[in-house]
């Protein structure tokens, strides 16, 4: 995988998190308190400023009701 491919997919997980978190009504702080991750970290992964384990994945995907792949598509 490129860079450009990996910059791609970052901003591409980071925007399916973005949309739902928006969708549901969420500030970055509400919800990094309900899955204990801080909201300096969910912003990075919005802006495909950090590059999420597969762990940091899973949980966020079980928060919002859909399995990991989706961030993949």
């Amino acid at each position: 995988m490129s860079k450009e491919d990996l910059n791609i997919l970052l901003s591409n997980i980071g925007a399916i998190v973005k949309k739902h978190r928006k969708e549901r009504g969420l500030s970055q702080l509400n919800m990094g308190f309900d899955i204990d991750m801080s909201a300096n970290q969910i912003g990075r992964i919005e802006r495909a400023e950090s590059n999420p384990t597969v762990e940091t994945l899973h949980t966020i995907a079980n928060y919002f009701g859909f399995d990991i792949i989706e961030f993949f598509k």
